[in-house]
């Protein structure tokens, strides 16, 4: 033992010696880092949306990536309920050089249910131009995003049902002067070249056989397949955790659907926001 502690001790002593005092060390150079913000509906959040797979595979460490965005949401919806007031709050935390607040909508915008549907010609614009207006006032900035395309297709052709929402974003973003993520348009074209079939595995879970047989004709069946959910019990009488709620359908995205997309508006924002190139990953 008393070896050892010699041992140890000389060791000590050398290392001691040949150490560089604290008052030496070199001025660390200051790091710059920007954040973004994902904003929309279930397109974009974790699980079903592009979001996840952004956040997770496309950004540099000197990006930090929130996702705020929740399913079910409209440009009015998301407001409504408090959810953008919780943007509005993480757009003023940290010292980020620069936040940027990338906002998507218009799925749920759509007519059909009057708690969160909006009119197109009035009201959607009007919140779409709030939305970019408050952002800079928060001393963040803006990126419009159109919406992720659906996959139905009739006769061998997509059905392009979102094309009016996405021109209403265009439109806003040549008035104002917005970076624009012309998302709905790269995903038309891919989705059309793809066809019904092939554009089928982008979906949460598989299709049935008699869904993936329809799509060979060249026409979709429009019809939710849910997949089985059942929580595994647990012994300590806690509450069960958050269960994921996967089914097939022609909007919402699995991991596959997810890792293309979001490499496409990984493409789209470094190009239309020059100065993020070099923190965002192919």
């Amino acid at each position: 033992m008393k070896a050892l502690a010699y041992v140890l001790s000389a060791t000590f002593l050398c290392a001691s010696a040949h150490a560089q005092p604290v008052g030496e060390r070199p001025a660390p150079t200051p790091i710059s880092a920007d954040k973004i913000i994902l904003v929309g509906d279930s397109t974009t959040q974790v699980m079903s949306g592009w979001g996840g797979a952004f956040c997770s595979h496309h950004v540099s460490s000197f990006l930090a990536c929130v996702n705020l965005g929740r399913g079910g949401r409209s440009s009015y919806s998301y407001r409504a309920e408090g959810s953008w007031d919780i943007a509005l709050a993480e757009m003023t935390t940290g010292a980020y050089a620069n936040t940027w607040v990338l906002v998507q909508f218009g799925h749920n915008d759509q007519p059909g249910k009057p708690e969160r549907s909006t009119d197109l010609a009035t009201e959607f614009p009007a919140n779409m131009r709030r939305y970019v207006e408050e952002i800079r006032a928060a001393g963040a900035r803006p990126v419009l995003v159109t919406p992720l395309t659906r996959r139905v297709f009739k006769d061998g052709e997509l059905v392009d049902d979102l094309k009016p929402w996405a021109d209403a974003i265009r439109v806003i973003a040549t008035d104002m002067q917005v970076p624009l993520v012309d998302l709905h348009a790269r995903s038309v074209a891919a989705v059309q070249a793809m066809g019904p079939s092939q554009a089928m595995r982008f979906a949460e879970i598989p299709a049935p056989s008699w869904m993936n047989a329809a799509a060979q004709t060249g026409t979709t069946v429009d019809h939710v397949v849910p997949a089985p959910v059942e929580p595994p019990a647990d012994p300590t009488g806690r509450p069960p955790l958050a269960q994921p709620k996967w089914q097939f359908d022609y909007t919402h995205l699995g991991d596959e659907g997810a890792a293309f997309f979001s490499a496409i508006v990984a493409d789209e924002l470094s190009r239309a926001v020059p100065e993020l190139r070099g923190r965002l990953h192919p």
